[in-house]
């Protein structure tokens, strides 16, 4: 793998712990609240590949996607780090236009990801069109505790966090408006999301 992007992502997670943010806990509660979860997953928006990791650590195969190829080859290298390469399909794909047809689908994960999103109601139009009747759609994301961390560590580091205008309660109205159940869980640090169709 890459030395300089494990190197970073290890810096990182001792970080977040300083703030009491647990990444791994994290993860493994947004599956939680998910379960039961069976069948053809798909996650959107790959990053470096943490949350693959930890459904693929559990068993799980999935399809993953992301915009960016570098951030792809990121997450194949600590996917084959962990020897769990075989069990994620990572494709490149545009959210707001998927190449997969209608109804694809079983469980689909968006995890930290709205807050970066230009035209987020596109890409959930999308994810719903790709999840089969009865489907899950997983949407987890920052609370304002984690909004705050998040921005610190990046302000440490002489960067900005850019975090888009919609978030977690908008996505919930939209969602119910396309006829979903929606079911909310927190965290301190993560507001998740599990909508299905009434």
């Amino acid at each position: 793998m890459n030395t300089s992007a494990l190197n970073h992502m290890e810096r990182r997670k001792k970080i977040y712990a300083s703030y009491g943010y647990d990444v791994e806990k994290e993860r493994l509660a947004i599956i939680e609240a998910a379960q039961p979860l069976s069948g053809r997953i798909l996650e959107a928006g790959t990053g470096k590949g943490h949350f693959a990791v930890a459904l693929a650590r559990l068993g799980y195969r999935l399809v993953s996607f992301d915009l960016s190829e570098e951030q792809l080859q990121v997450a194949a290298d600590n996917l084959a780090s962990q020897g769990l390469r075989d069990r994620v399909e990572l494709r490149q794909e545009n959210g707001e236009s998927l190449s997969f047809p209608d109804a694809s689908f079983d469980a689909v994960f968006s995890v930290n990801m709205v807050h970066h999103l230009e035209n987020p109601f596109q890409v959930l139009r999308e994810l719903t069109r790709v999840l089969k009747p009865g489907g899950k759609l997983v949407i987890s994301d920052f609370s304002p505790e984690g909004l705050a961390m998040m921005a610190e560590v990046h302000r440490k580091e002489g960067d900005e966090h850019q975090v888009a205008p919609v978030g977690l309660d908008e996505v919930e109205s939209f969602l119910k408006q396309e006829g979903f159940s929606v079911s909310r869980f927190r965290t301190k640090f993560q507001i998740t999301l599990v909508a299905s169709r009434k």
